[in-house]
């Protein structure tokens, strides 16, 4: 055994991790030992292994997942660090649009919506699609709605249509009214309300609507259309209006 090896215990207090972690990324094959004892299995590393544990314990303290570490240690870490940077930074928006909707409720409650029960037409249109999660509505209803932009028009009718049952990954779907478009949007009877304020906050209108289900007594259907009457390009965010409709599935 070489004289520079460190035993687990001093190379733990060194790089700031326990002998559990330690054992585990071996385990993992993220961090190997210089030299296990065959007798004992006792792990000894060199102390210029440290720079590497220092960086695990470092990533891993930001919630980096451990995939992305071996990325880093195996030698691409300007890109696989801009990319966990990225998803921490979303991550933080999510929760910063949670904290806002959440003062909302504490400061107002469930917000009371005037709903009314409409018939709508089936329209012809044409449809995007894109995988979503619960954290990237916003980005796959954007990247929708870039695709349909060659196919819009000042008059266009843009709606968004999101499950009504939240799944961990689903499809986000916004369609553009159009005489040509090649599918169908179904009509029929759906609970209606106009939502004015921040996309963000039109789960509180959702949630409104789906209130007036339960006082009324009818079932809703998915999935939810939000129908967007303002441009966010020249309206301010508190002024945006968005009607959002949910088929009423026990209407005549």
């Amino acid at each position: 055994m070489s004289k520079d090896l460190l035993p687990i215990g001093r190379f733990a207090r060194l790089c700031r991790l326990s002998v559990k972690q330690l054992r585990h990324y071996d385990d993992l094959g993220l961090l190997a030992p210089a030299w296990t004892d065959p007798a004992s299995g006792y792990r000894y590393y060199r102390p210029a292994q440290a720079r590497d544990a220092l960086m695990i314990g470092l990533l891993r303290a930001m919630d980096v997942p451990l995939p992305v570490v071996a990325r880093v240690l195996s030698g691409d870490e300007r890109a696989e660090l801009k990319a966990a940077r990225d998803r921490i930074e979303a991550d933080v928006a999510r929760r910063q649009r949670g904290l806002r909707l959440l003062d909302r409720v504490l400061a107002e409650g469930l917000p009371e919506h005037e709903v009314s029960l409409v018939r709508e037409p089936a329209r012809r249109v044409f449809t995007a699609r894109e995988p979503a999660t619960p954290a990237t509505i916003p980005d796959a209803t954007g990247a929708c709605v870039a695709r349909l932009l060659p196919r819009m028009s000042p008059e266009s009718l843009l709606i968004g249509l999101f499950p009504l049952d939240m799944e961990e990954e689903f499809d986000v779907r916004v369609t553009v009214e159009a005489a040509d478009g090649d599918d169908l949007l179904p009509g029929g009877a759906f609970a209606s309300a106009v939502h004015v304020g921040p996309y963000e906050e039109i789960p509180l209108t959702v949630h409104g609507v789906l209130a007036w289900f339960g006082d009324h007594g009818h079932t809703p259907a998915g999935p939810v259309r939000e129908v967007y009457l303002s441009d966010p390009a020249t309206t301010p965010p508190e002024r945006l209006e968005t009607r959002v409709q949910i088929r009423v599935e026990d209407s005549q």
